[in-house]
């Protein structure tokens, strides 16, 4: 979703144009900033449907997923989908906000770098007419019409107690690989290791990986080379958890509990180095979320929730999700 990173993936093909947004039910993404236009503002004559989507990156598997969703969901409802790829920097996603203002968007999806960064870029969105939803990570209480997503303190808590169920976390020692720079993310620490140290778990140390896998896998072997008696790594985000896959391997007794399924990370559930995933669906949160603005912007009041549950995969309930990670 919350904190990170939210960490290969497959490259998104086309680059968003001016002319994308003129074309009828027309669907883009690209890796460069959505373009500027004349015109502004977002009067929205007949219920128009013009969506931009600003997303961290399209490379790890949980976003390129998630843009799936967004772009088979425009297709459906007949609306027009720019995504722009903010490559993990957050001055570019608040750049691409502002383009997306100009072009005369109608709708504005924010999957956020920075939770606190964005909100100016945001609200001045808002103030133009234009109607926003959230996915993933969760803005400041009325600053867009619906968030999308994972209550991420509460799914971590989730985690801890699925843990403590099984019997994983009295007098064991644990590390975390996390993203410092990911509110939601660091969510999901918190809430998890609240819950595992009352229960007995023994907290060593954190690591982060900045939401990026090569400093995952990296951050995760530094852990595991100063803490060689672990018996569990817990990773807040995608790229932490291939990383952490990567780093320790499936021979030895430190096992990951980590966020974030890959087709990496399903082959450590197979090699036994990982015990279990908490997974998201980011295809339902990127169809959801342009279903909704399609509905607000009809006039639909906005839902302001919509809850995506979390599913905690292991061996025994790994097999559908390989066909998604093929």
């Amino acid at each position: 979703m919350s904190k990170t990173s939210r960490f290969r993936g497959r490259a998104l093909l086309g680059i968003a144009t001016a002319a994308a947004l003129a074309a009828t039910s027309a669907c883009s993404t690209g890796n460069e900033p959505a373009p500027a236009a004349g015109g502004g503002g977002a009067t929205n004559a007949g219920g128009k449907c013009v969506i931009g989507m600003t997303q961290i990156n399209q490379t790890a598997a949980f976003f390129t997923q998630m843009n799936e969703g967004a772009q088979e969901a425009a297709k459906e409802v007949g609306c027009e989908l720019t995504i722009a790829n903010a490559n993990n920097d957050s001055a570019k996603q608040n750049s691409d906000i502002e383009n997306f203002v100009t072009q005369g968007v109608t709708g504005l999806i924010v999957v956020a770098i920075d939770v606190n960064g964005v909100l100016p870029a945001v609200k001045a969105a808002r103030q133009k007419g234009i109607k926003v939803a959230a996915i993933d990570a969760k803005l400041e209480e009325g600053s867009v019409d619906t968030f999308v997503g994972v209550d991420n303190e509460k799914a971590g808590a989730e985690a801890a107690k699925w843990m403590i169920d099984k019997g994983l976390v009295k007098g064991k020692k644990y590390g975390v690989v996390d993203a410092k720079n990911s509110f939601i993310q660091n969510q999901r620490e918190d809430s998890f290791r609240t819950a595992i140290d009352a229960a007995g778990a023994v907290y060593t140390q954190s690591v982060s990986g900045d939401n990026v896998q090569e400093k995952g896998a990296t951050a995760a072997q530094n852990l595991v080379t100063a803490q060689p008696d672990l018996d569990f790594i817990y990773t807040t985000g995608e790229p932490a958890t291939v990383g952490a896959v990567s780093a320790i391997g499936g021979s030895g007794k430190t096992k990951i509990i980590g966020w974030d399924l890959t087709r990496e990370v399903i082959g450590g559930i197979d090699s036994g180095a990982v015990t279990a995933v908490i997974q998201q669906d980011p295809k339902q949160e990127g169809l959801d979320a342009v279903k909704e603005l399609k509905a607000v912007l009809g006039g639909a009041s906005p839902k302001g929730f919509i809850d995506v549950p979390i599913t905690i995969v292991t061996k025994e309930n790994v097999d559908p999700y390989r066909k998604i990670f093929p």
